[in-house]
């Protein structure tokens, strides 16, 4: 119960917290308002952020454990491309869902330099991590062990060329349709390098 509790309070700052820094821009909103916002008091906020920088990276954090999840969860024998851009589209059909509150979140994120560093920073960890279930998923020594930090890091490149796009059309651009086409882009990459396993017919198979 106490956990419930205190997934709640995190939940609720942290929607308030990006609501207002999105709406009134990073240097525009300090803590009480946060605070404020969320019906709790400042000390609160304190018990569960460090700074309001840290709200914005906790976001990304579970936005990257999304990721890593969805990848962990699509079936054996796909070919690389589907299995990416599948744990990929979670977090942007998400945005596609809430376009207008994603968008905004999205642009605060891309056009405010320290959090554009964090974002990076993250993506660098989320890059790892992917990396990790690439390798147990088609071997680690695939592409003489370069494949799975290399097909993540082009994973995370398109999905960060989405949302930099999506941003750049106001959120006139569809986000789910902008990945596809960044992915028609990658995949003979991610698809047709030397594994552990070969590439046919549409699936990986073990030799």
């Amino acid at each position: 119960m106490a956990q419930r509790k205190r997934q709640l309070v995190a939940t609720e700052l942290t929607e308030a917290a990006l609501q207002l820094l999105a709406l009134k821009g990073f240097d525009g909103v300090t803590v009480d308002e946060i605070a404020a916002a969320a019906g709790v008091s400042k000390r609160t906020f304190f018990r569960y952020f460090a700074s309001k920088e840290d709200v914005v990276v906790q976001f990304l954090t579970e936005m990257g454990a999304d990721i890593r999840s969805a990848l962990a969860d699509r079936p054996p024998g796909e070919l690389p491309s589907v299995t990416l851009l599948h744990a990929v589209r979670v977090p942007i059909d998400t945005c596609g869902e809430h376009s207008e509150r994603a968008l905004r979140v999205v642009r605060l994120i891309l056009r405010t330099p320290a959090l554009r560093a964090r974002f990076l920073e993250r993506q660098a960890q989320w890059r790892d991590d992917l990396a990790e279930e690439l390798a147990a998923r088609y071997g680690a020594t695939a592409g003489g062990g370069l494949y799975p930090r290399l097909a993540a890091g082009m994973a995370l490149t398109a999905f960060d060329t989405v949302l930099q796009s999506w941003c750049d059309s106001g959120g006139a651009a569809d986000p789910a349709a902008l990945t596809d086409r960044a992915f028609a882009v990658i995949a003979p990459a991610l698809d047709a390098v030397a594994m552990d396993g070969t590439v046919e017919d549409g699936a990986v198979r073990e030799p």
